[in-house]
């Protein structure tokens, strides 16, 4: 039964997010990419089925993952259809980058409703399956930001610390019905989001990491993965560092 648990991965069209689902498909799960680009979207499916991956084990859902309510409802539809939702991947996020006194009020609420507040709505929503069905997954994408803090990303560091805090509550209130909660914090990983660095900036960056080199994405799925496996049943409140040991 728990090879067909169903799995839910927001910002799952791209990059890390696409890792994600492509990897928790390999694990036998039935995942649901949610999204806001519906091309993107589009394109994992034609990608899952290169890599010879079942068509009806990945499925879809264009969704602005502010709209609480249509969130919310997509949840508990999904739950209601697949008999529970078993493992929950918060995964979407974004960034507004710019010092601390130059961060607009609109700059700051958007990083946070998006990296913050509709992973709460997600896990509010997937955790009632997860209560019922005694058993559940969530992980939450955070950030080395979020535990060393970073330069120029005071509304991208503070959403991902929330995460961390978030996280390890829930870990605490859904352990005794054999929920895990975790948080992975990825470092420097290749994707669309560090190819548009200035190469000064990137080799800057290397020169923090001590193993010397930017990660890849599925360096993150797999960590994902496995905290969504059976095998990791008894690891929850955690922070697992998949950053080249940058902060350590």
């Amino acid at each position: 039964m728990s090879e067909k648990r169903l799995a839910i991965v927001t910002g799952g069209a791209r990059g890390i997010g696409r890792a994600i689902v492509l990897a928790l498909a390999r694990q036998g799960r039935r995942v649901v990419a949610i999204d806001i680009d519906e091309a993107k979207l589009s394109e994992l499916k034609e990608v899952a089925q290169k890599q010879g991956l079942e068509n009806n084990d990945i499925l879809t859902e264009k969704l602005d993952i502010t709209d609480s309510q249509a969130f919310t409802e997509t949840i508990e539809r999904l739950a209601d259809e697949h008999g529970g939702v078993g493992i929950l991947v918060n995964n979407a996020g974004i960034t507004r980058d710019n010092l601390v006194f130059a961060i607009s009020d609109e700059d700051f609420d958007r990083v946070i409703e998006i990296n913050l507040k509709a992973a709460f709505v997600a896990t509010r929503g997937a955790a009632r399956s997860m209560m019922r069905n005694r058993w559940g997954r969530i992980i939450n994408i955070a950030s080395v930001a979020g535990v060393m803090g970073n330069a120029g990303q005071a509304n991208y560091a503070a959403s991902k610390a929330g995460l961390i805090g978030m996280a390890k509550t829930v870990a605490r209130e859904l352990a005794k019905r054999n929920v895990t909660a975790n948080c992975i914090a990825p470092g420097f990983i290749i994707t669309e989001m560090t190819d548009v660095l200035p190469d000064k900036v990137k080799e800057y960056a290397k020169m923090a990491i001590p193993m010397s080199r930017f990660g890849q994405v599925e360096d993150v799925a797999n960590a994902v993965a496995f905290l969504a496996s059976d095998e990791a049943g008894y690891i929850t409140g955690q922070v697992v560092g998949v950053d080249g040991g940058m902060a350590m």
